[in-house]
């Protein structure tokens, strides 16, 4: 039985016996009253039978005479009767303060104060299970600061609330063993002081034994106090010290930071929200308490005394998933394949320990001797793995072409593609010069920079601009590249990138592929983002399929390798040749690792039938733009001649002008003048200008 079966066992068992308590002391409290309604009955009868002897005197009775010694002895008998009742009330107050008073506080105070406590835990527990509701329905695609902020402070409170009021519940079941015993001892204490207080009124001769022995149940009821008082100090400094070190623990989503990740775990307990389909396409959560029991995953709902069987995961698979509107949402599939459930944590840290502690438990590490120790050796071992080995040659050499082959870039006969010079000497090739043993690998996508393409380094940054509002694949794609001959979509996932040392020859795309698969098996990465490929003769595009996002594109003169797994045709890769800096010279090479619907090396030959549309878009490009200055050139020198042909026409009519100029301008016989026009007198005073300037040299 797990821990909170046997806290949830053991509170069922107080509340059984506060119950008992509860419904015993009614029965007593009314007793108890019962005695002291007839003590106060038995009081006031007696005064009354004391005033009524009183007034016997008074009385005038038919048939009687006076009788003085019935009389005197009835009044003789009124004070004794006086007396007792005087006694009576005396009794009847000390029943009050030392009997009726103690269980009734017992009654109306400290079982109230159960039932009181009991509710407020109720509701305590029933907001905080809302507010976890609330908070694993928050959305992952469509996050609010404001909303997650209110329901993350909502989960914080309400669970703050119920640990709060638990402790004080926990404290008040507790602490009501004590007063069960002072609310049995003392009133019956009371109840025999008032008696024997009674009785000693009319004898002296009172029973020193019994005295002596209500003296000890005296001490002891002061005893049982002091052991109470000093417990409940001590209570509130444990739930003091306790607030103040759960607090963290309020948070439903911890700092990693402060909190790790634990990978080596062999068994693993804590609530987690179950999916059930009620349709074709509808579905419910049910919040359980899930706990592993050997190579058993167990679950437990509230009220059950034990839990059952959920799952047999010796042998199964478990993976990150992609589930509707939720997150930390992950899927354990048994061995046979006949069974899946999809759970979710309410953290990344749960998350992360549930698939690592399943993952392990798959593999039976729990059944070694130590099996944490186990655990971190057999991850330790796979984390070395990631470290290029010299067998990786080895086993890659029957894979490469033969020395010497090379690609021509404008033609492609393989899965595989490179810009550039030759292919070097292979059996030179070593995996330093591939890929550093070091190198971090990033599995999210990070936009590259280009150092062929500075205008481009816009576009990048472009990648979060929607492409379409409506969530249409066709016009706005089509709209950014209209120009593009090619236009091929293909559905890819992205595995991983990493930057390597090399770029000339696919091995280096091998070597990525093999470390990036080898990383998220050591790390339980099973989380991959799907997206649209969109091949074209300017770039490479990553499309969110739902809401046509560019996530990122790369420019297509930047891709200088591109390769397919030589034995799983789903996985394919590029080299993308980057600048890491402002000079141009800085250069790096970082390849890019998706998978593929079987479609790897349709990718590779639709980008190398790209790379070949935009080598022959860019030869017609340059030739276009040849003949455009040719004819720039022709058309200048036209200009010049026609120029030169103005130059001379216009020297030719200045000479005129001069000529014309020399002779006398006189009037006709019919009164006519030769007039001329504005430009031509203007020529004809540059004339004049120039004949003056000629007769003075």
């Amino acid at each position: 039985m797990t821990c909170e079966a046997e806290t949830r066992s053991l509170l069922g068992v107080f509340e059984e016996d506060a119950t008992a308590i509860s419904n015993y002391m009614n029965q007593l409290y009314q007793a108890m009253h019962r005695i002291y309604d007839a003590q106060n009955e038995l009081s006031a009868a007696t005064h009354l039978t004391s005033k009524l002897l009183k007034e016997y005197e008074k009385q005038r009775f038919p048939l009687g005479g006076d009788d003085e010694v019935m009389s005197s002895t009835l009044q003789q008998f009124s004070k004794v009767i006086d007396e007792l009742s005087s006694c009576h009330a005396v009794l009847s107050t000390q029943l009050a303060d030392a009997m009726m008073f103690p269980i009734t506080q017992f009654k109306e105070r400290d079982l109230k104060e159960i039932l009181t406590l009991k509710e407020v835990f109720q509701i305590a527990s029933n907001d905080h299970d809302a507010a976890i509701n609330r908070y694993s329905r928050l959305s992952k695609k469509r996050e609010n600061d404001k909303v997650k902020y209110e329901v993350t402070e909502d989960v914080y409170t309400s669970r703050k609330k119920q640990h709060q009021t638990m402790m004080h519940y926990f404290c008040a079941l507790n602490t009501l063993q004590y007063k069960k015993k002072i609310a049995l001892l003392e009133p019956l204490l009371g109840y025999m002081q008032a008696q024997i207080s009674f009785f000693k009124m009319g004898s002296e001769n009172l029973n020193e034994q019994l005295e002596e022995f209500l003296a000890n149940i005296g001490t002891s009821v002061q005893n049982v106090r002091r052991e109470m008082d000093s417990d409940i100090e001590t209570m509130q400094q444990t739930i003091e010290d306790l607030e103040v070190a759960s607090d963290p623990l309020y948070v439903p989503d911890p700092d990693p930071t402060k909190f790790p990740v634990n990978r080596n775990l062999t068994r693993k307990a804590g609530y987690l929200n179950a999916r059930n389909k009620t349709g074709l396409v509808s579905s419910t959560w049910d919040r359980q308490f899930y706990f592993t029991q050997g190579g058993n995953l167990m679950s437990q709902a509230r009220g059950d005394v034990a839990g059952g069987l959920a799952m047999d995961i010796d042998n199964c698979s478990v993976m990150a998933v992609d589930c509707e509107d939720r997150r930390y949402c992950f899927q354990i599939t048994s061995f046979d394949g006949k069974k899946s459930s999809i759970l979710q944590a309410e953290s990344k840290k749960d998350h992360e320990e549930w698939i690592c502690t399943i993952n392990n438990i798959s593999k039976q590490i729990y059944l070694s001797e130590n099996p944490e120790e186990t655990a971190a050796r057999v991850n330790q071992s796979a984390l070395e793995a990631v470290t290029p080995s010299p067998s990786f040659q080895q086993r890659h050499e029957s894979l490469r072409p033969a020395a010497g082959q090379s690609r021509p870039p404008t033609a492609r006969t393989s899965s595989s593609g490179s810009l550039g010079s030759e292919s070097t000497n292979l059996a030179a090739l070593s995996l330093d010069s591939l890929v550093a043993p070091d190198t971090p690998i990033q599995f999210d996508i990070i936009s590259p920079v280009c150092e062929d393409q500075p205008g481009q380094a816009k576009a990048f940054g472009q990648g979060g601009r929607r492409t379409n509002p409506f969530g249409e694949s066709g016009g706005i794609i089509k709209s950014e590249t209209e120009d593009s001959i090619l236009h091929q979509l293909f559905i890819v996932r992205f595995l991983g990138s990493m930057e390597v040392k090399s770029d000339d020859h696919p091995d280096v795309v091998y070597e990525t592929m093999r470390q990036i698969l080898a990383a998220r098996a050591i790390h339980n990465i099973f989380r991959m983002t799907e997206s649209h490929l969109l091949v074209t003769c300017d770039c490479l595009k990553l499309i969110d399929p739902q809401t046509q996002v560019t996530r990122l594109t790369f420019p297509l003169p930047c891709v200088v390798l591109y390769a397919t797994h030589q034995e799983n045709k789903r996985l394919f890769g590029f080299v993308l040749r980057t600048s890491s800096g402002r000079s141009e010279s800085n250069l790096s090479s970082v390849c890019y690792i998706f998978e593929s619907n079987n479609e790897g090396e349709k990718i590779c030959d639709s980008v190398g039938l790209a790379k070949q549309i935009a080598l022959h878009a860019e030869l017609d490009r340059r030739a276009s733009e040849k003949q455009k200055e040719i004819e720039r050139v022709k058309e200048k020198q036209q200009k010049e001649l026609n120029k030169q042909k103005q130059i001379e026409k216009d020297l030719e009519e200045q000479s005129r002008l001069i000529a014309a100029s020399s002779r006398p301008n006189q009037a006709s016989s019919e009164g006519q003048f030769v007039v001329l026009s504005s430009s031509q007198s203007e020529e004809s005073d540059l004339g004049e200008g120039g004949k003056k300037r000629e007769s003075e040299a």
